[in-house]
């Protein structure tokens, strides 16, 4: 039988000594059911810092509300071992959450094992534009739906506290440049709305800006901080959605075909979608007008189907296709662009 802790309405301490207390009080083996408000990751990383302890922990529903969490409390560490963090059970926005905070609590040559079911590599260019040099970031096992990093703070970090109302931060000058955009998009995919992410580049990334239109339209504002040589910040701010109800999946990658053999694009382009949870979606990027894959799509996907055009231009075509978070399975499908399916 597990022991029941309710963190609801209680101060972030109060949080922290009651998930302690409890977990002290239990033998190895025993399980916690904890209900909680807000995420409780980071005090579950810091009490294997702190205890020398291992611990096991399962979220209940990756996007459930309140949350709920399962315990396990293991045993003692090995000389010299970190306690892990297994966040594949999180939804990506909830991971990045979680993963910041535990980091930001980290002192100096602290550190935790990250356990992901993907390359999570946009976290260390996240971290590093946010705290300096002191990103100790170390691969133990890489592929097969798990991936674990050894993450550490190896020194006292660069952030100062400034621009509260940045939410992340990304130097693309420390960035390869294989990996700028589809850094920036992935982690821009996950911000909250109203949310703001600022750009440190050597100069204004105008490239970026037209990639930000075709994947998102109108949904987002620029706004260029600071331009002197050798360095442009620009704020990113994504729009508040209108209290109308609004389906339109939440734009997280983008998948490129033009460069493969065509039997192999559907073939990409059906696994994409069929990865994609309600209220997420890819923007597909075609040599050509793709509407016999819609014809296919609207034939086997049903009304949670999302087809929006964003660019229409000889060599290059832009289609969201998604997952709408919603749908009541009444509307008739229509092909003329953002219209929700």
């Amino acid at each position: 039988m597990a022991t029941e802790v309710d963190l609801r309405d209680r101060s972030d301490r109060d949080r922290r000594d009651r998930i302690y207390g409890a977990l002290d009080g239990a033998e190895p083996g025993e399980e916690l059911h904890v209900t909680a408000d807000r995420g409780i990751d980071p005090w579950l990383i810091r009490y294997q810092i702190d205890r020398e302890r291992a611990l096991d922990w399962e979220h209940e529903g990756a996007d459930a509300e309140p949350r709920e969490v399962r315990i396990a409390k293991g045993e003692a560490l090995d000389d010299g071992a970190s306690g892990t963090f297994d966040a594949r059970d999180l939804v990506p926005q909830r991971r990045h959450e979680a993963l910041l905070d535990a980091f930001d609590r980290l002192e100096p040559d602290e550190g935790f094992v990250l356990v992901n079911d993907h390359d999570p590599k946009p976290l260390y260019h996240e971290l590093q534009s946010t705290h300096g040099e002191v990103v100790g970031w170390e691969y133990e096992s890489r592929g097969g739906g798990e991936w674990r990093v050894a993450i550490a703070k190896t020194g006292a970090s660069a952030a100062d506290g400034e621009d509260d109302d940045v939410i992340t931060r990304f130097d693309v000058r420390e960035i390869p440049k294989s990996e700028r955009h589809e850094t920036i998009h992935h982690r821009y995919g996950m911000i909250p709305d109203g949310e703001t992410m600022e750009i440190v580049a050597p100069h204004e990334p105008r490239p970026l800006r037209g990639e930000f239109r075709d994947r998102y339209g109108d949904a987002f504002d620029w706004e260029v901080a600071e331009n002197r040589p050798g360095r442009c910040r620009v704020r990113i701010t994504k729009a508040e959605k209108s209290g109308e109800t609004d389906d339109t999946p939440e734009v997280a990658t983008e998948l490129d075909v033009r460069d493969l053999p065509p039997a192999r694009r559907h073939d990409q382009i059906f696994e994409a979608y069929a990865d994609l949870d309600g209220g997420e979606g890819f923007v597909l990027v075609n040599d050509h007008d793709p509407k016999p894959l819609y014809h296919q799509f609207d034939a086997e996907a049903g009304p949670e189907f999302h087809w929006e055009y964003r660019k229409r231009d000889p060599g290059e075509f832009r289609v969201l296709i998604g997952k709408s978070a919603s749908s009541d399975g009444g509307e008739p499908v229509s092909e003329q662009p953002s219209a929700p399916f």
